[in-house]
């Protein structure tokens, strides 16, 4: 059975533009507080820096928003989705979460990726270089983030990162330690790393593009001697609830496909209640785990409940 999670609005898409932060905030408060009633699995919340397009439309950053989320609900599991490897240090990264994990009681889900926005490189003065560059420092980042978890002193020298005595404490309450998850389909190094060093991958696409992705994982799994089903399955999809197909699919928003590969209309949670049972049972046959939703009115507590009543 599929679990469903929530995508909460940030700013990073300009949905929070001419209204007071403060109100917000105590919106999207208000939806991960309705997601933790009503039963979904987890809450997310990407990590940019400026909207799409640069603005001055607000944005939050990600791991206070976590915090103060971790503090406003009891049960429900929050991360970023994902964390972006290049904005913090890895091994600061690493005490960050496991001090939210203490504040959340054991609910965080750590997940990463290699970064891609290259606005927020630009405006805030990081490096952007090349995506290989960044998905081998992704590579590297995620072994000395775990060792953080689980060792008591870390010594590590590697081609991008260093630690020399590394102290972690708390190290979080999850055992053996926090989850991770890793985004991104790269067959050749994304998935490789997800095979390798991750607890669970999340990548956005079509059911039918996934079954490939999962017998890429699968084979990579088999070469480092993992096994598949280790790995917790996750997708990101969208969802639009409509009179009729065609009438859902006209408010698909320009730009879509920038975030969503292909047609998102043609296989999103996008359409009648019945379209929409048919696309949930197509991720399940594919193999997801668990469906991270977007909403179409992010701020919208009553959208959830009526998703809630209707697909749990």
């Amino acid at each position: 059975m599929t679990s469903f999670s929530v995508f909460l609005p940030s700013g990073f898409a300009g949905e929070l533009a001419g209204l007071d932060p403060a109100d917000a905030f105590r919106r999207i408060t208000a939806v991960a507080q309705a997601a933790d009633e009503l039963g979904f699995h987890a809450v997310y919340v990407p990590d940019h820096l400026h909207p799409i397009p640069p603005s001055q439309a607000p944005v939050f950053e990600a791991w206070t928003m976590i915090t103060a989320l971790a503090a406003a609900t009891d049960r429900i599991r929050l991360g970023p989705l994902v964390t972006s490897n290049s904005y913090r240090n890895p091994a600061l990264q690493a005490k960050i979460a496991s001090t939210i994990d203490i504040v959340s009681n054991g609910r965080v889900i750590f997940g990463i990726g290699a970064g891609w926005y290259e606005p927020d490189y630009l405006g805030y003065g990081y490096d952007f270089g090349s995506a290989g560059d960044r998905l081998r420092r992704l590579d590297e980042a995620v072994q000395l983030i775990r060792r953080f978890w689980t060792e008591e002193s870390v010594d590590f020298e590697g081609r991008y990162y260093r630690a020399s005595g590394g102290l972690n404490q708390p190290k979080g309450i999850q055992q053996p330690h926090i989850p991770v998850l890793v985004a991104g389909a790269g067959e050749q190094k994304t998935l490789r790393t997800v095979a390798r060093w991750a607890d669970a991958s999340n990548i956005i696409d079509s059911p039918k593009v996934l079954r490939h992705k999962y017998d890429v994982l699968r084979k990579h799994c088999a070469d480092v001697g993992r096994p598949y089903d280790d790995i917790r399955r996750t997708a990101t999809t969208s969802y639009i609830l409509g009179a009729s197909d065609a009438e859902a699919r006209a408010r698909v928003p320009a730009g879509a496909e920038f975030a969503f590969p292909g047609d998102l209309a043609s296989y999103g949670l996008i359409g009648t209640e019945s379209t929409i049972r048919e696309r949930i049972a197509a991720f399940e046959d594919a193999g997801v785990h668990e469906l991270v939703v977007g909403f179409e009115h992010g701020l919208d507590v009553e959208e959830l409940r009526r998703f809630a009543d209707l697909f749990f």
